[in-house]
């Protein structure tokens, strides 16, 4: 078992997503024909790693689909320790592994990463009945560590039972999770699950996530965790953090939703996806270490014809993700 895991969504001060969320206006559609997202990111890692070492695995690499293109990056690591990697074929993240001497450890990681969304009016968008789900889409309508969906299911019905199925259902969903939840620091642990949360009444981004996620799967609608940066968050909040957004399954894609409204999901570089946070941390570490928080830059960055495309929220369902079986 792992003595510690940092989990996707952040670590600032042992606490994910530490800021608070906005509810923006609603904003209009994006103008037709795809715009293209440059953005570059940097994250580093410092950690204390005590006698006898420690072993790691790391996911802070920017995910290779069709709609998030890598245009360049490097990865430097203090130690001249082996690195062993894998890509995670079904959803893409890429996973690093190494063991780490007694001492100092230091990892760098950064990316130039292209977003080409791909972008669809919600009216369009349905639920995907069990019976046609890809095979590897049916883990993410189990309940899992964080996600106790099999007892929500009155819960969830109640409530979203008689609303219009498709985007406009998970739409309703994202934002009873943000009326129903208050945004607050220091009010959950790494233990703390979606039934906590919803007990609890407050929480950070991964516990938005993981309510959210439990609901969509106690009515059928595949939901999973995923990983990426708070891009566009206050500057006044706090420096740039990891953050958990949700991937939802509709008409045969995974769609971008953020249940903390802290972040826009445009900017959301997928770095990693798994049915919750303990499948989705940034680094989960085997031995006696002392991390310090992580710190990280991300920016907008213009194409190869000088013109910057900045994220912005949009009314339109947004993907990153292959649509391919």
């Amino acid at each position: 078992m792992p003595v510690g895991a940092a989990f996707g969504g952040g670590a600032k001060n042992g606490d994910p997503c530490p800021h608070v969320p906005r509810h923006p206006l609603p904003h209009p559609a994006l103008p037709a024909g795809p715009a293209v997202i440059r953005l570059s990111f940097s994250v580093a890692l410092q950690y204390a790693v005590n006698s006898p070492g420690a072993d790691f695995i790391f996911n802070v690499q920017a995910a290779h689909t069709r709609q998030q293109r890598v245009v360049a990056e490097q990865l430097v690591v203090s130690q001249p320790v082996l690195l062993q990697s894998h890509i995670d074929a079904p959803s893409r993240a890429r996973y690093l592994r190494l063991s780490a001497q007694p001492g100092l450890l230091e990892l760098h990681s950064s990316a130039v990463v292209e977003l080409d969304h791909h972008i669809a009016r919600p009216e369009h968008l349905a639920e995907v009945p069990v019976r046609q789900l890809p095979p590897q889409v049916l883990p993410y309508l189990y309940p899992s560590r964080y996600c106790e969906s099999d007892h929500l299911g009155v819960l969830a019905t109640q409530e979203f039972g008689r609303v219009w199925q498709g985007h406009h259902r998970v739409i309703a969903i994202r934002d009873w999770v943000q009326r129903r939840i208050v945004f607050r620091n220091n009010t959950s642990t790494s233990t703390t699950t979606a039934r906590d949360t919803l007990a609890s009444g407050a929480g950070v981004c991964r516990d938005f996530a993981h309510v959210m996620i439990a609901l969509c799967r106690a009515l059928n609608i595949p939901a999973r965790f995923a990983t990426g940066f708070d891009y566009g968050a206050d500057p006044a909040l706090g420096p740039p953090d990891f953050h958990a957004y949700v991937e939802v399954y509709l008409s045969g894609r995974w769609y971008l939703f953020d249940p903390s409204g802290t972040a826009i999901p445009m900017s959301f570089v997928r770095l990693a996806t798994g049915r919750d946070a303990s499948d989705s941390a940034f680094a989960t570490i085997f031995g006696p270490v002392t991390s310090q928080p992580p710190v990280i830059r991300i920016d907008a960055l213009p194409d190869d014809k000088g013109l910057l495309q900045l994220p912005q929220h949009t009314t339109d369902a947004l993907s990153t993700d292959d649509g391919s079986p």
